[in-house]
C-alpha cells in the first residue's frame, strides 16, 4: 500500500515521461501563484487597518503554488494530495470569509453552510457519475471538481448585486461586479484547463500553464476584492 503513494501519475499533456523535469512549463508557471500572494500581502501591509483572513489567503496562494509545483515535478500519488489540498482549504476559506464579510452572518452559521458547500463539492462528481454512466472526471480532465466554486462565486455576485443588497451601500454592488469578471476569468481558465489534453496533438506543451497564470489572477482578484470590501467599510 505505501508504494501506491509513489505511483507515477501522467496527467497532462506536456508529460511524457516519470521525470523530475517533465513538466518544466506547467512547473514554472506556479511562480504566478507566488506573485499574486507577495502583491496580496504588499497591498495588505499597506493599508492602515491589518485583515488577517485576507493575509491567510494570500499566505495560502503561495502554498498553492508550492504544492502544483511538487506535482508537476514529481508526479506521484502523495503530490497530487499536496497540490489539491491547499486548493480546497482556499475555496472553503474564502467561502466562509464571504459569508462572514459580505452577508454578515454569525461564525456558526456561516461554518454549517461552508460544510454544506463542501459537501455539495463531494457529492457532485459521483452524481454527475451515476446519472450519466460516465466518468466525469475523464470526461472533463479533473475539471469538475471545480464546478461548485463557480456556482458559488455567481450565487454570491447576483446576492451582492441584488437591488435591495446595493440599497446598502455602493461598495456591495461594486463587489457583485467585480466577482462577475471573476467569474468569467475563472470560467476561461477551467476551460484551458479542460482542453489541455484534447489539444495536444497540435500543441505539445498543452494548456494547463495558462490554467495556473489565470487562476493566480482569480485568488488574487478575489482576495483583493474582499479586501477592498471591508476597507470601505461595508
Amino acid at each position: 500500500m505505501a508504494g501506491d503513494w509513489w505511483a507515477p501519475i501522467c496527467a497532462y499533456c506536456e508529460r511524457s515521461d516519470p521525470g523530475f523535469w517533465a513538466e518544466p512549463v506547467n512547473a514554472l508557471s506556479n511562480g504566478a501563484f507566488l506573485a499574486a500572494s507577495a502583491a496580496v500581502v504588499w497591498r495588505i501591509r499597506r493599508s492602515e487597518r491589518s485583515d488577517g483572513p485576507a493575509l491567510l489567503l494570500g499566505a495560502l496562494m503561495a502554498v498553492v503554488g508550492l504544492g502544483s509545483f511538487l506535482f508537476h515535478t514529481l508526479a506521484v500519488r502523495w503530490s497530487l494530495l499536496a497540490d489539491v489540498i491547499p486548493i480546497a482549504l482556499f475555496i472553503h476559506g474564502y467561502v466562509l470569509l464571504v459569508l462572514r464579510r459580505f452577508f454578515g452572518l454569525g461564525l456558526a452559521p456561516a461554518l454549517l453552510a461552508t460544510l454544506a458547500f463542501a459537501a455539495f463539492g463531494f457529492g457532485l462528481e459521483p452524481a454527475l457519475d451515476a446519472l450519466t454512466g460516465r466518468s466525469t472526471e475523464v470526461l472533463t480532465n479533473g475539471s469538475v471538481a471545480y464546478l461548485p466554486a463557480i456556482l458559488a462565486l455567481a450565487g454570491v455576485a447576483a446576492g451582492l448585486l441584488r437591488p435591495q443588497a446595493c440599497a446598502l451601500g455602493p461598495a456591495r454592488a461594486e463587489a457583485g461586479r467585480a466577482l462577475l469578471w471573476i467569474a468569467a476569468l475563472f470560467c476561461l481558465s477551467l476551460t484551458l484547463r479542460t482542453l489541455d489534453r484534447a489539444i495536444c496533438p497540435v500543441w505539445p506543451l498543452g494548456t494547463h500553464a495558462l490554467w495556473h497564470v489565470l487562476n493566480a489572477g482569480v485568488l488574487f482578484g478575489l482576495t483583493l476584492t474582499a479586501v477592498r470590501y471591508r476597507r470601505r467599510g461595508a
